[in-house]
């Protein structure tokens, strides 16, 4: 493509196209199905959206399965989107780089995207996609809200397209196989499975009135979906994920592979029925609005529950002042993981690949190793037409993404409560109490009081497994989706 050819579809959409679009994002016309050309005799065509952080890491999975081409680069940020370019050429690899992912939706020679922007754009591109006739990988959490994973499961539905979530956890037999050791009764019945997330988090920094977005940025299409308001932290990039208007806070981010590991190992394939959120984001004071310290409780009704627990500070006040990324707590030997607790044992998963059984005495007694290449899952299900070989179904993804949604919203309909509140409501039951008792030790180890507040005891929620809508509670229902800017909604109709 010529320098003219580039700039040209670069310019803003001809009214005929904004006219398509409009009325896709709103509903109202559903995009004309476009098959994608791929045959088993040819290559897979691929355009990766969003290429800072993770989109990096699609571009290196792509490249190196056989069969599959990079046809495009997408990204809002004409630096990096530059940047990746040449380092592709200087592979031998051209693509097409675009600002808009619109333009590649209408490419009839581009087969999947693969997803890797911020949070509160995953939903509608991979809807759009849909509609267009493209397959998706689709980065974790696949949704900013509840609402909007549901959807994207509709769309895949009708449309017949391919959607896997990214996390590729499900892709590893190592841990599917401790899941099986655990759910087969060796280790008898399971009474709780705990996601961990204690990974660190230091402060963004407090600025003290608007920013100016880099000048590299196309700032109103970076904003799309979400409220389209003044930068009010230092960072645009990657900072997005401590704002609800953009982000999920830590259990949505890196959260959200244990919270799916979690539910995998509890065997649940619905929504839970009730949530409660403690947690706050305490420590310092910066520009950043979801927690850094978090418990959050899922009941299914009858059998085990599902805790998950969020840690951004360290060990204690003085290791603030030394290593901060490496002093973090763990549990049971896992920081970054899942602990399936048994009656008589229970089971470790510390990382990615990795399951560990060990008896009530802690002794090991059985390991799983191992994990297949996620991209090529969702290029082998691509090509076989076939949503059962896919590890990570969009369902699957729409479900632990929702988990995530709904502890945050119980948050944010709570209130900063004092200590003696937090300790009262926490002995709703013994996996909470002491939850918050280990909690209320690590936030001392750091000096933060939790009578000072700044801590929130959330509200209970009620859901519908079936209907997924919060039951007897406006507050949480309107929480359930978000107000979208005009030309960025996420269809209310698939």
């Amino acid at each position: 493509m010529s320098e003219h050819d580039r700039n040209a579809a670069n310019r803003p959409l001809p009214p005929t196209r904004r006219t398509f679009v409009g009325g896709c994002a709103l509903g109202l016309a559903a995009a004309p199905l476009r098959l994608p050309r791929w045959a088993p005799h040819r290559e897979l065509r691929v355009a990766v959206v969003g290429v800072r952080g993770r989109g990096r890491d699609h571009i290196g999975g792509f490249l190196r399965l056989d069969g599959v081409r990079i046809a495009a680069l997408v990204d809002v940020d004409a630096a990096p989107l530059a940047e990746q370019a040449k380092k592709l050429a200087e592979k031998g690899v051209e693509v097409d780089a675009y600002a808009d992912v619109r333009r590649v939706l209408d490419r009839d020679d581009i087969d999947a995207i693969s997803v890797a922007t911020p949070n509160h754009w995953h939903a509608l591109q991979a809807i759009w996609a849909c509609q267009a006739g493209k397959d998706v990988y689709l980065e974790k959490p696949v949704s900013h809200n509840v609402f909007e994973g549901g959807q994207v499961v509709a769309a895949a539905r009708k449309y017949g397209r391919i959607v896997q979530t990214g996390t590729q956890c499900r892709s590893s037999h190592g841990i599917a196989e401790g899941i099986a050791f655990a759910q087969s009764g060796k280790l008898g019945q399971i009474t709780l499975a705990r996601g961990l997330c204690y990974k660190p988090r230091q402060s963004i920094g407090k600025v003290e009135g608007p920013q100016q977005p880099p000048q590299s940025v196309d700032y109103d299409l970076w904003c799309g979906p979400a409220p389209k308001g003044p930068l009010r932290r230092k960072h645009l990039h990657y900072d997005w994920h401590w704002d609800f208007a953009t982000g999920n806070g830590d259990v949505g981010n890196q959260g959200i592979h244990q919270m799916d590991i979690a539910r995998w190992a509890l065997g649940r394939s619905t929504l839970p029925t009730r949530t409660l959120s403690i947690g706050g984001r305490v420590g310092y004071d910066d520009d950043g609005d979801t927690p850094n310290t978090q418990i959050v409780y899922h009941e299914f009704g009858e059998g085990a529950p599902l805790l998950f627990e969020v840690r951004g500070l360290p060990r204690s006040k003085e290791a603030q002042q030394k290593d901060w990324g490496k002093s973090m707590d763990d549990y049971l030997g896992a920081r970054i993981g899942v602990i399936v607790h048994c009656e008589r044992g229970y089971l470790r998963i510390p990382d990615y690949s990795r399951a560990i059984a060990f008896d009530q005495d802690d002794q090991e007694v059985a390991r799983f190793e191992g994990a297949t290449d996620h991209f090529q899952n969702f290029v082998d299900a691509v090509r076989s037409r076939k949503v059962e070989d896919l590890h990570a179904d969009i369902r699957e993804g729409h479900l632990s993404s929702a988990m995530c949604h709904m502890g945050n919203v119980s948050h944010l309909l709570g209130e900063v409560a004092d200590h003696d509140a937090l300790q009262a409501a926490a002995r709703a039951n013994a996996h909470l109490a002491d939850a918050f008792l280990r909690l209320d030790m690590h936030l001392r180890a750091n000096e933060v009081d939790l009578s000072a507040g700044g801590v929130r005891l959330g509200r209970w929620l009620r859901m519908d497994p079936q209907t997924e809508h919060f039951v007897g509670d406006a507050d949480a229902e309107q929480l359930r989706t978000r107000v979208y800017r005009e030309g960025f909604e996420v269809p209310e109709q698939i």
